[in-house]
């Protein structure tokens, strides 16, 4: 139980960072930093609360963000802000690395002078580190940098050097370190790119469900309660510091198509459901090994894919999204 500390997080007003907010808001404060490029905290009454303090601003901006921490002076960091999704880094490599490598340097400077107060460090990194074909990889798998020119790398390439830069920071500043890398996390809340979002959204609606490509990419899904009970395991437990973790569930696993397809029965949809041209390079298995995230911090995924599915579908009606 995570109780009376002082928390910041950086894009904490998005889908993940709203969920963890709600989490770790009864029994502590909790300072959002959060330039609101992504906004699934305004489905939320959580910025009502006495506690949550919320700051607009960007991981970019040194001067701002150093303002903010020396004033909150966190016990607990978690460090979520990046660019992400396919279609924005494609138009924005120079900006995704900026953000994501720049912005998390920023950060861990800001934090410097407060590591003696520091309980933890989280840093989301992300599981497209390991490249286009990743089947059962655990954290010893080797991480990789893929070919110069595709503007979709940048964005591994640049979480890489900020878990880098994250473990350098444990390494020789003592700064109590923790990276996570998230596999294909969805529910309730979500918004942005993600295809489970696109899918529900659209099917909700009955409105034509676009598949890129053949549809036979394979990812492992993680419902959204799995992944945050994760993160809380990094927060309570020692033997997280200095490591990095998968967290996901394997037993998620299916093809984009059979995703689609899935989506639009649980939903009753009418959807058609189309295959159009994939103009960019694709990750095209994704499935991780949990191993040493259930044994050194005992998680165990609980939600099947179709009971997910249906918590995340009854949540999008209920907002009339």
């Amino acid at each position: 139980m995570i109780e009376n500390k002082k928390i910041f997080l950086t894009g904490g007003a998005g889908f993940i960072g709203s969920r963890l907010c709600a989490l770790l808001a009864e029994n502590n404060d909790i300072l959002i930093y959060d330039n609101l490029t992504r906004n699934s905290i305004k489905n939320t009454d959580l910025l009502k609360k006495n506690n949550i303090k919320f700051i607009q601003g960007d991981i970019l901006d040194f001067q701002r963000l150093k303002e903010a921490v020396d004033e909150f002076k966190p016990n607990i960091v978690i460090h979520l802000a990046a660019v992400a999704g396919i279609d924005t880094v494609i138009k924005s490599p120079v900006n995704t690395m900026r953000v994501n490598m720049i912005g998390t340097y920023n950060v861990l400077e800001a934090l410097k002078p407060h590591i003696e107060n520091l309980d933890r460090f989280v840093d989301f990194s992300t599981s497209e580190v390991f490249g286009s074909y990743a089947y059962k990889v655990d954290e010893n798998s080797t991480t990789n940098l893929a070919p110069v020119g595709e503007a979709r790398w940048t964005y591994s390439v640049s979480k890489l050097a900020g878990e880098h830069l994250t473990h350098s920071y444990y390494k020789e500043y003592g700064l109590p370190a923790v990276s996570v890398r998230p596999f294909n996390i969805y529910g309730p809340g979500q918004v942005g790119e993600g295809a489970i979002h696109q899918f529900v959204i659209r099917a909700i609606n009955n409105e034509q469900i676009q598949i890129h490509g053949d549809g036979d990419q394979i990812r492992s899904w993680c419902y959204i309660d799995d992944f945050v009970n994760g993160i809380m395991l990094c927060l309570e437990n020692e033997a997280a510091v200095g490591n990095s973790f998968n967290i996901g569930n394997p037993k998620g696993t299916i093809t984009i198509a059979m995703l689609a397809q899935l989506i639009k029965q649980i939903a009753n949809s009418n959807s058609e459901i189309i295959y159009v041209p994939k103009n960019y390079v694709d990750v095209e298995l994704r499935i991780p090994s949990i191993e040493k995230c259930k044994v050194l911090l005992s998680y165990t995924p609980k939600y099947d894919l179709v009971g997910g599915l249906e918590k995340t579908i009854e949540w999008y009606r209920s907002m009339n999204l």
